[in-house]
């Protein structure tokens, strides 16, 4: 859900803070608070306007033709932005602010700072993985946030392929540097890369296949729906056809050239203990991702406690549904079993989108008996496009465009239906869909009356772990009446708890990546293939994966402090509420909110 952190002073993605209680409203009479309001948004559409791709992202046009500056000309400029901005926010007279923007002020000054604190991290992240590499981001930009709805737009698009040299120039300049630093992805990412880069070039204009390549077959679809003449159609396709010929095979050829070096060099060192200053950058990773000063050896004890737990729960499992065998011979039987799975062929993935496309229309139906405020934008269900599903995980979320115009969308990854069992499709599509990921961005989007970095940043910990709690609420509606679909809610429970140990064990106490895969393998019932490729994704995004984990436990926390607080007074529509209502929240944050929530209801 988060950007790299290498992209944070290029596209300007720096609003992860959210003032806590209901929103101020500006006034029209020149206060104080109305000029910091003002200036909020003013700074936000500041950075945003350095990062052409964030502006498609917000269903803006005004770049379209163009990719971000990655020169280094750019990122210092970003740099002094930040400094600037933190002298502009001191200059307010922070006593003659309300409330909650004396809490911006704090939190949006303790933001710029982060940014130029997290400098001297920026050539630690791997600009090319199987996760969010560049040789797959660009096309997916192109295919999912691109739209094109005038002819402008399309040239607009072919203008984007013609600057993909450039922009990879960028790109492998700051690869460069991170390899003179002694940065480098660990050996097995190299493998996943380079099959992404060959994928993007297969099909038409590039060999004689009889399929268009992915990047064409989009751009031809988009063009065939404009209600502009045939020959103007064929026009743009032929320009398109060419800048893939002329500028996108040679940027592709040029980075495929740099991988191969540098995979001639990496090692199968995996964690982030090997990089410069690792203990200090994963320490940053850490409270970055968890909004939590807890250290990389708690956080690891707190994952075997949860995974202890789970197994617990896992057991009772077994014996409602009468299973005769030990724990590790049920999890094979989950596994193995084939009424588990839908068939690997063009009709199992089509049911396995009905089923959750049905799915999500239950919840919908219920959805007003948990929330008081519900979401206006729209929801679809899609595919991983076929060249990156083989590294795309296996399933994620994007966010609607503030204008409407693009859905909120639930991505599932069907490359291999023996990785998506059905008794996990429940869990996973509340978290994805609603009431998770959907639920809260857009409501977050469309939050009213306050500043637009509160309606688009975002904390990890907050959003993974409302995306948890989304799992585990379902059950007290009435869902996951089938055990075994239960069995996947704790699965994918115990799979956040797994990732605490294994995230720290690669990371701080310097596990292998094939030490990790058996941790996953020995305590949990996902199939090999699975824990594989997890594991090679928290080798490339250091401490996300603990983010889920420790934002679900502070919402449930909170909420059990409420219940007991409340007593009778206690409702979970109103929780809800406070804890959506006013955007992502840093968890301390979140904890305060609540706890006022709780003093209110209680003087009421």
């Amino acid at each position: 859900m988060n950007r790299p952190l290498s992209r944070i002073l290029i596209a300007g993605v720096a609003f992860g803070l959210v003032a806590c209680g209901e929103p101020e409203t500006v006034s029209q009479d020149g206060t104080e608070t109305e000029r910091f309001n003002t200036f909020l948004d003013e700074r936000f559409d500041l950075w945003v306007n350095r990062s052409p791709t964030w502006q498609s992202y917000l269903g803006i046009k005004d770049d379209y033709d163009k990719w971000d500056d990655r020169s280094p000309e750019h990122i210092a400029e970003g740099l002094e932005l930040a400094s600037q901005t933190i002298a502009d926010i001191e200059a307010f007279d922070f006593d003659s602010l309300g409330p909650q923007a004396q809490l911006s002020h704090q939190l949006y000054k303790a933001e710029m700072e982060k940014i130029l604190a997290g400098e001297q991290f920026r050539h630690h992240t791997y600009l090319v993985n199987q996760m969010f590499g560049e040789q797959s981001e660009t096309p997916a930009f192109l295919i999912n946030i691109h739209r094109v709805d005038t002819i402008t737009d399309a040239e607009a698009y072919i203008a984007r392929l013609n600057g993909i040299p450039e922009y990879f120039g960028g790109v492998m300049a700051q690869m460069r540097e991170s390899q003179g630093m002694g940065i480098l992805p660990p050996k097995f990412v190299f493998t996943h890369v380079l099959r992404d880069i060959d994928n993007v070039l297969s099909g038409r204009p590039y060999d004689d296949s009889n399929e268009d390549t992915a990047v064409l077959e989009d751009f031809r679809k988009k063009v065939g729906a404009l209600e502009i003449s045939a020959d103007e159609k064929a026009a743009l396709i032929v320009q398109a056809e060419q800048a893939l010929l002329n500028a996108v095979a040679p940027a592709y050829a040029d980075l495929k050239t740099l991988v191969l070096e540098q995979q001639a060099l990496a090692t199968s060192d995996d964690g982030a203990w090997k990089h410069p200053d690792g203990e200090a950058y994963y320490k940053y990773l850490l409270r970055e991702m968890t909004t939590t000063d807890l250290t990389a050896t708690e956080i690891h004890d707190l994952g075997l406690s949860e995974v202890a737990r789970i197994h617990d729960e896992m057991r009772g499992i077994m014996t409602q549904v009468g299973f005769d065998g030990d724990l590790q011979e049920f999890f094979a039987f989950m596994r193995d079993d084939p009424q588990f799975y839908y068939p690997n062929t063009d009709e199992g993935r089509d049911q396995y989108l009905q089923k959750t496309d049905r799915l999500i229309g239950e919840m919908g139906a219920r959805l007003d008996t948990a929330f008081a405020t519900l979401p206006e934008a729209s929801l679809s269900v899609k595919r991983v496009e076929a060249f990156r599903e083989r590294s795309a995980g296996k399933a994620f979320y994007q966010s609607p465009s503030p204008d409407g115009s693009r859905p909120g969308t639930y991505y599932v990854n069907l490359y291999d239906m023996a990785d998506m069992a059905v008794y996990e499709l429940d869990a996973l599509a509340f978290h994805e869909a609603i009431p998770g990921h959907h639920m809260q961005i857009a409501i977050a989007q469309e939050l009213e009356g306050v500043p637009k970095f509160r309606r688009y940043g975002g904390y990890t910990a907050y959003i993974e772990g409302w995306g948890l709690y989304s799992e585990f609420l379902p059950k007290e509606m009435g869902f996951y009446e089938d055990p075994y679909a239960d069995f996947g809610r704790l699965s994918m429970e115990l799979w956040r708890a797994c990732r605490l140990v294994v995230d720290t064990g690669l990371h701080d106490k310097r596990w292998t990546r094939e030490q990790a895969i058996t941790y996953l393998q020995e305590n949990t019932p996902a199939p090999e293939a699975e824990t594989v490729k997890s594991i090679e994704r928290y080798i490339v995004m250091p401490g996300q994966a603990t983010a889920y984990k420790i934002g679900m436990l502070k919402i449930l926390e909170l909420r059990r402090e409420a219940e007991v607080a409340l007593g009778a007074a206690f409702d979970i529509r109103a929780y809800h509420d406070v804890v959506l209502a006013s955007g992502a929240l840093p968890l301390d944050v979140l904890e305060s909110q609540v706890r006022d929530w709780i003093v209110e209801v209680i003087g009421t």
